[in-house]
C-alpha cells in the first residue's frame, strides 16, 4: 500500500491518480473526506486523520510500505514555523516503528540548515529527520511553484495588474505542482534497493521572471497585464495586511530575500517538467479549471489543499 500525505492537493492529487492508473493501491489521509471524493471515486482508500494525532496517524503507517510526505503549509494567520515544526515531529514519530520502507518527501529550492527563513529552515530539518531512519528516503527538492499565482487570478483579472516581490526582470525556476506529483509517481515506484537518501532537483522547462508570468496573463486573458513590484521595505507589511502574523510575515519575507540572493545558475543535474508558464496560466485561466484563489501566494513550497 503507498500512503498519500497531502493526497488532495495539487501535488498529491496528481500523484495519487498517477499510482491509480499503474493499478497501484493508495490510501489517502486527509482531514475532510469531502475533498477526496472524486479520487475515491477513481479507486483511493481514503483514511481520514488529523495530522496532529500522531497515535492514529502510526495506526495508518502499519497499513503501508511506501509514503508520499509533503508537511502541510500552515495557516498564514499562525506562527507558520511552530506550526509546521508541531506537524513535522508528529509525521517523524508516528514514522518510527510503523511499516513504512519507503519515503518520497517534498522538500524545496534554497532548503538549508538555520532559523528564520521558514520552510527554508523547516523543510530542511525535515530532511534531515528523514535521513536518521532507517529507511529508503527519496527528497524532491522543488522550485517556485507555479500555483503560487492562484492567488492573484481574481486581482489580475480585475485591474490588469501583477503584483511581485521580486524585480520583474528576475529569472526564477518554477515548476506546476502537478509535473511533481507525475515525476513523484514515478519515484514512488522505483523499488527501494538501499537505505542511502537520493536527493532530486526538479522545476520546469526553463527560468521565468515575473514579466514573462504577466505576459502569459495577457495572452490567457487577450488584455495587457502588467507586473507592480513590491518594494522590500514594504513586504512584511503586505503580508500582514493580507492576513499574515507578524512572525509569518518575517519568515515569509526571510524566504523571498533568500530565494532573491540565491544563484540559480550553479545548480545542475535538474530534472525538469514539461509544463510552461503559458501553459499553466491558460489552465489556471480557463473556466473548466477548478483553480481556487486564496490570497497571496504561501510560499514556493505550499501545496494548497
Amino acid at each position: 500500500m503507498n500512503i498519500i500525505l497531502g493526497g488532495t492537493g495539487h501535488i498529491g492529487s496528481t500523484l495519487s491518480l498517477e499510482l491509480i492508473k499503474n493499478n497501484i493501491p493508495v490510501t489517502i489521509t486527509t482531514r475532510n473526506p469531502e475533498k477526496a471524493a472524486i479520487l475515491k471515486s477513481k479507486g483511493a482508500k481514503i483514511a481520514e486523520v488529523d495530522i496532529y494525532d500522531t497515535a492514529s496517524l502510526h495506526k495508518i503507517f502499519l497499513t503501508g510500505e511506501r509514503l508520499f510526505l509533503l508537511n502541510p503549509p500552515a495557516l498564514p494567520f499562525t506562527d507558520t514555523v511552530k506550526e509546521e515544526q508541531k506537524t513535522l515531529y508528529s509525521i517523524i514519530k508516528a514514522l518510527k516503528g510503523s511499516n513504512i520502507k519507503k519515503v518520497v518527501a517534498a522538500s524545496t529550492y534554497g532548503a538549508r540548515p538555520g532559523t528564520g527563513q521558514g520552510d527554508l529552515n523547516v523543510l530542511y530539518e525535515m530532511e534531515q529527520e528523514l535521513r536518521k531512519m532507517n529507511i529508503s528516503v527519496n527528497l524532491i527538492r522543488s522550485a517556485y511553484y507555479m500555483s503560487n499565482f492562484d492567488g492573484y487570478l481574481h486581482g489580475v483579472k480585475s485591474e490588469g495588474v501583477l503584483p511581485s516581490f521580486y524585480p520583474a526582470d528576475f529569472a526564477l525556476p518554477m515548476v506546476a505542482p502537478q509535473d511533481i506529483g507525475k515525476f513523484a509517481a514515478q519515484v514512488m515506484m522505483i523499488p527501494e534497493k538501499h537505505l542511502s537518501a537520493q536527493l532530486y532537483h526538479f522545476e520546469g522547462p526553463q527560468l521565468y521572471t515575473p514579466n514573462d508570468v504577466a505576459d502569459a496573463f495577457s495572452k490567457a486573458l487577450g488584455k495587457l497585464v502588467q507586473v507592480a513590484v513590491i518594494p522590500k521595505e514594504k513586504w512584511e507589511e503586505t503580508f500582514r495586511s493580507s492576513g499574515f502574523s507578524d512572525e509569518a510575515a518575517a519568515s515569509y519575507a526571510a524566504m523571498t530575500m533568500a530565494t532573491l540572493e540565491d544563484d540559480h545558475t550553479k545548480l545542475t543535474g535538474q530534472i525538469r517538467g514539461q509544463t510552461t508558464i503559458e501553459d499553466y496560466v491558460r489552465g489556471l485561466v480557463a473556466p473548466s479549471q477548478q483553480h481556487k484563489s486564496s490570497g497571496l501566494p504561501l510560499s514556493s513550497d505550499s501545496d494548497h489543499t
